[in-house]
């Protein structure tokens, strides 16, 4: 089970305190969920879970930290959201609603929030991918209409402090 997200000061306002409890949830209730992260359109991490999760993700190869670190899941989550968009534009196939990608050892979920904001999530090999998806689309539900560019600008402002 993965860690809580990061707590950021009781100085939060009410929004970003309700977007910080719907990923507390996700990552509590889910089960198979490693990693989460909710980057904005420019490819700056927002929101995420603890990247200290499970002795069972490991340590990197090199021992400089966690696979699938906060700042690595943003960083492939933009690029993934990117790089469908592009794919999706060339096939005249409108906005990209979801991507999954499963590996070996994991996979990743990648959906749209709002306005080029995306929620991403790593898990399990054998997480239940209908579950997980199904409680991805509930948070983009509740949490599409409260990410407003003030939020936004909010959340990267306490990210920042935090790193």
């Amino acid at each position: 089970m993965a860690q809580a997200p990061i707590a950021h000061g009781a100085g939060r306002s009410t929004q970003a305190r309700n977007l910080h409890w719907l990923l507390t949830n996700l990552v509590d209730e889910v089960p198979g969920i490693l990693s989460v992260a909710v980057v904005s359109s420019d490819g700056l991490l927002l929101l995420s879970s603890d990247p200290g999760r499970n002795e069972e993700a490991g340590l990197a190869e090199d021992g400089e930290g966690p696979r699938g670190s906060s700042a690595d899941l943003a960083t492939i989550v933009s690029g993934l959201g990117s790089l469908t968009a592009g794919a999706a534009k060339l096939m005249s196939g409108g906005l990209v609603k979801q991507t999954m990608v499963t590996m070996d050892e994991g996979s990743l979920f990648v959906m749209s929030i709002s306005d080029g904001s995306l929620l991403g999530v790593h898990a399990t090999p054998d997480c239940d991918m209908s579950i997980i998806a199904y409680h991805m689309a509930l948070f983009v539900g509740r949490a599409g209409h409260v990410l407003t560019p003030e939020l936004r600008s909010e959340l990267r402002k306490s990210m920042e402090s935090a790193q």
